[in-house]
C-alpha cells in the first residue's frame, strides 16, 4: 500500500473512532457520577429517606427539598439517591451471576458438544422461549417478593442470552489451531476453556454485560412498579414511580423525577454499551 494510501486510511480509521470516544466520555462521565453518588448515599443525601414528616407531605421544590417532598412527607431526592444505590446493586449483581451462569453452560455446550450441547442448549431455548418480564414474575411468584428474589429472578431471565451468545462463537474458537495444540500436548479441558477460548471472548462479554445491565435496570424498576421488587421502606425507584403516580395531578414531582431517574440510569449504560460495541466489533470498524 503506498503512503498516500495508508494515510488515507489511518485519517478514515481516526474519524471512525472520534464520534466512539466522544460517546465513551459522556457515557463514563454519567457511569462515574451515577456510581459514585450510590456509593456515598450516605453522605450526600440531605435527609434520611425514610424520615417521615407529615407537616412536610406533598411539598414542592424547594431550598429546604430540592426535589420536593412525597405524601409521607420524605425527601424525593434523598430516596432517589438511595433507590439508585439498590436498583445498581440489584441489576449489577444479576447480570454478573447471569454471566457466570450462561457463559459456563454455553463454554461447556460449545466444547463438548454432542450430548450436553443438545442437553443445554434446549434447557436454555425453553427459558428464552418465555417473555422477561412474565418468567420474572414467574420466579418471584415461588420466591416472594424482596431483593433477592428480584436479583435471583434476573439472572435467571439473562442466563439463556450469555449461553446463546457465548456459544457461537466459542464454536470457532474450540476449533482453532492453538486450542487444537493445546489439547494435543495435554492440558486439561478447565484450562483450555478458561485460558484459550473465554479470554478471546472478552469483547463479546463486555459489549453484552454493558446492555444487559441498561436492561436489568428497567426489569427491576418495572418488577418494584408492580410491588414484587424492594419492598418498603427500602427506597427503589420503581416503587417511588408507582407511589407518586397516585398523585400525579397534585404532586407529580416524586413521579417525575423518579421515572428521570430510571431514564439517565439506562441511557448512560446504553450509551457505553453502543460505544463498546462500535469500537470492538470488526465489522462495525470496516464498515
Amino acid at each position: 500500500m503506498s503512503a498516500p494510501a495508508a494515510d488515507t486510511t489511518a485519517k478514515a480509521v481516526r474519524k471512525r473512532r472520534r464520534p466512539a470516544l466522544s460517546l465513551y466520555c459522556v457515557a463514563l462521565t454519567m457511569i462515574v457520577v451515577l456510581v459514585l453518588a450510590a456509593l456515598a448515599a450516605p453522605l450526600i443525601a440531605p435527609y434520611d429517606p425514610l424520615a417521615q414528616d407529615i407537616l412536610q407531605r406533598l411539598k414542592g421544590p424547594s431550598g429546604a427539598h430540592w426535589l420536593g417532598t412525597d405524601q409521607l412527607g420524605r425527601d424525593v431526592l434523598s430516596r432517589i439517591i438511595y433507590g439508585l444505590r439498590s436498583s445498581l446493586a440489584i441489576s449489577v449483581s444479576a447480570v454478573f451471576v447471569a454471566f457466570l451462569g450462561g457463559s459456563m453452560l454455553g463454554l461447556v455446550a460449545a466444547y463438548y458438544r454432542g450430548w450436553a450441547e443438545r442437553i443445554i442448549m434446549r434447557l436454555m431455548d425453553v427459558l428464552f422461549a418465555f417473555p422477561v418480564m412474565l418468567l420474572a414474575i414467574g420466579v418471584i411468584a415461588m420466591m416472594g417478593p424482596g431483593a433477592v428474589p428480584t436479583a435471583t429472578a434476573i439472572a435467571i431471565v439473562y442466563t439463556p442470552i450469555f449461553a446463546r451468545l457465548l456459544r457461537g462463537p466459542a464454536l470457532v474458537v474450540a476449533e482453532s489451531d492453538y486450542v487444537l495444540s493445546a489439547r494435543s500436548i495435554g492440558a486439561s479441558d478447565l484450562r483450555i476453556i478458561l485460558h484459550h477460548i473465554l479470554p478471546n471472548l472478552v469483547s463479546v462479554i463486555l459489549v453484552q454485560f454493558s446492555l444487559l445491565l441498561s436492561s436489568a435496570i428497567l426489569v427491576e424498576a418495572s418488577l418494584s412498579f408492580l410491588g414484587l421488587g424492594t419492598q418498603p421502606p427500602t427506597p427503589s425507584l420503581g416503587m417511588m414511580l408507582s407511589e407518586g403516580r397516585n398523585f400525579l395531578f397534585l404532586a407529580p414531582w416524586a413521579a417525575i423525577f423518579s421515572g428521570v431517574a430510571i431514564l439517565i440510569v439506562a441511557f448512560a449504560l446504553n450509551l457505553f454499551g453502543d460505544a463498546l460495541r462500535d469500537d470492538l466489533d470488526p465489522r462495525l470498524r470496516q464498515s
